[in-house]
């Protein structure tokens, strides 16, 4: 017999069936002698749940009110969307509409989430379970195997049998995702489709091509061979509610290129001016701005997640995941040589999926 000098533990040598290899040299493969039993489990504890009735009764009570309360929080968040609504560029109504629509959307979450877990540890049966490992199969007994386990745990949960509680989690559960339909519902006008709405800009005809944030309109003579300038629709810093949505819509950015090098599509022929081109400025991937010009590359990057443009070529997609180019504004020159779009965008400006409608 061997004997460890470190942990005094005896050693004895393996025989064939302990050998992890089976070419292992005899004499090598060591087991110890002194190894563990399985403990087994500890003995039960009963909960004050599982010895006193009223408690369980009040456990349950506290379970559903917990799930009542989440249905609460969701009504009241969509009352508080509503009450409280965000007009004009107000940061105080911003405000309380973030906090009391907050509020609700969070007890309507705890109030689901500490129902379950009290209703776990509190009301359910409480047992140990060994969940023996074999191997996945499909016969009829597997089969017949897996339906007694979901009966036993709906016997178990009391599912089936404790029906206020059962009752009110599927009301918090229905009920939980409605601020949600209401608040994204609300990001477009109540009154109006936001498809309609976002298949159009303030761009028409004769619009002056104007600086951003200023204001002041742009002379063709203005803008030099390499020059990028990031444009909005004159009038638009002038406008009251509703200023951030068409801007966000109309943004644009103005290049000059040597007219050389620049390759137009044969339908787009007179859409620029002496080299003079106009893009939207929102990325078709999902709506960063596009805001970063390479002059000797004629390349626009959207710093958000790398889609590149190529500007001399009808801005086609080069690299990235944006799926199409950038919308192209026509544009002119008026009778005083301001920079003028002649109609509004041909197709919808920003992520590609509002072509999809």
């Amino acid at each position: 017999m061997a004997h460890d000098d470190t942990s005094g533990t005896d050693l004895v040598a393996a025989d064939s069936s302990h050998a992890a290899h089976p070419t292992a040299s005899p004499g090598t493969a060591v087991i110890a002698t002194d190894a563990f039993e399985n403990p087994g489990f500890p003995p039960h504890r009963p909960r004050v749940t599982d010895e006193n009735p009223k408690r369980e009764k009040r456990a349950q009570r506290t379970v559903y009110t917990l799930f009542y309360l989440s249905i609460l929080g969701s009504v009241w968040a969509i009352a508080a969307y509503m009450l409280f609504p965000m007009e004009g560029n107000d940061v105080g109504a911003v405000r309380l509409n973030n906090m009391f629509f907050g509020l609700g959307a969070t007890l309507a979450l705890l109030g689901i989430g500490f129902g379950v877990v009290h209703w776990g540890k509190a009301v359910m049966t409480d047992v140990e379970l060994v969940d023996e490992r074999h191997p996945i199969g499909g016969s009829a007994e597997t089969q017949a195997a897996a339906v007694k386990v979901f009966q036993d745990a709906d016997r178990e949960s009391g599912f089936t049998r404790r029906s206020v509680i059962r009752n009110s989690l599927i009301g918090a559960l229905i009920a939980f995702p409605l601020p949600a339909v209401v608040l994204f519902r609300g990001f477009a006008p109540q009154d109006e489709l936001p498809v309609e709405l976002l298949s159009h800009t303030m761009w028409q005809k004769g619009t002056r091509l104007a600086l951003d944030p200023s204001g002041a309109p742009i002379k063709a003579s203005d803008v030099t061979i390499g020059s990028a300038f990031h444009v909005i629709p004159e009038g638009l810093q002038d406008m009251g509610h509703g200023r951030l949505e068409e801007k966000a819509k109309a943004a644009v950015l103005l290049m000059r290129l040597n007219p050389t090098e620049l390759n137009e599509l044969p339908e787009r022929a007179d859409w620029s001016y002496n080299g003079i081109v106009a893009y939207s400025k929102i990325c078709t991937h999902v709506g960063c701005p596009v805001a970063l010009y390479e002059q000797h590359t004629h390349h626009l990057l959207c710093p958000c997640h790398q889609s590149q443009f190529d500007v001399a070529n009808h801005c086609e997609v080069i690299f990235g995941p944006a799926a199409r180019p950038l919308p192209q504004l026509p544009i002119t020159v008026d009778d005083e040589g301001y920079l003028v779009a002649q109609s509004d965008f041909t197709e919808p400006v920003g992520p590609s999926f509002w072509e999809r409608s």
